[in-house]
């Protein structure tokens, strides 16, 4: 077991629920540690996802195509889960693809063996929901915000909420996670830097 997957452990039980220290060496006991170059493949279209996935280090995201296009779902960074959610439950091929934008470190908490351990331990059970409780809520709250807002909006609130991901991620990527045109996209942030002058 490594200090990686202790510490990611304690962040866990901080986030979502807290842990007894027995429980907290059982869960660190089951993560994994996995290092990817910049451009690799975690996942690929067809595979079933057997972790849910959060990053230690690094930038990564979740896509799919549709109709020839790559369309970017999810951008996750540091703190931050990926999942393919249906595929993880199910434990089905999925259809989305995880790849990273940046050297990552991603910790792993395999399906099977997070299974067993919440069946024996009931805080671990507690926390296991509170996450995917997140997942579910954050994509609910992506779904609405692409249902109700202008492109300006969405652009707006990702500069207040995460604008590690404009930061760091290729404009392409940003447009098609905020369901826009790069075109559309170089329109509204002129807009926006121009307001904010």
């Amino acid at each position: 077991m490594t200090d990686i997957c202790k510490d990611f452990a304690r962040e866990l039980a901080r986030v979502y629920h807290t842990l007894s220290s027995e429980d907290l060496e059982a869960l660190a006991e089951i993560l994994v540690p996995m290092k990817f170059n910049k451009g690799e493949q975690v996942l690929r279209e067809g595979e079933v996802c057997q972790y849910m996935y959060f990053v230690v280090r690094g930038l990564v995201r979740q896509y799919y195509f549709k109709n020839d296009k790559d369309l970017t779902e999810h951008i996750s960074y540091e703190g931050k889960m990926v999942i393919c959610l249906e595929s993880f439950l199910q434990q089905k091929p999925t259809y989305l693809m995880v790849e990273t934008l940046e050297n990552s470190l991603l910790c792993g908490i395999p399906y099977k063996e997070l299974h067993e351990l919440a069946a024996q331990r009931p805080q671990v059970e507690v926390l296991y929901r509170k996450v995917l409780e997140r997942s579910l809520l954050d994509s609910q709250e992506k779904a609405d915000i692409m249902r109700f807002e202008t492109a300006s909006d969405r652009y707006k609130r990702l500069v207040n909420t995460q604008p590690e991901i404009l930061r760091r991620t290729p404009l392409v990527f940003i447009a098609s996670f905020l369901q826009m045109t790069p075109e559309t996209l170089s329109r509204v942030r002129a807009k926006y830097l121009s307001e904010k002058k």
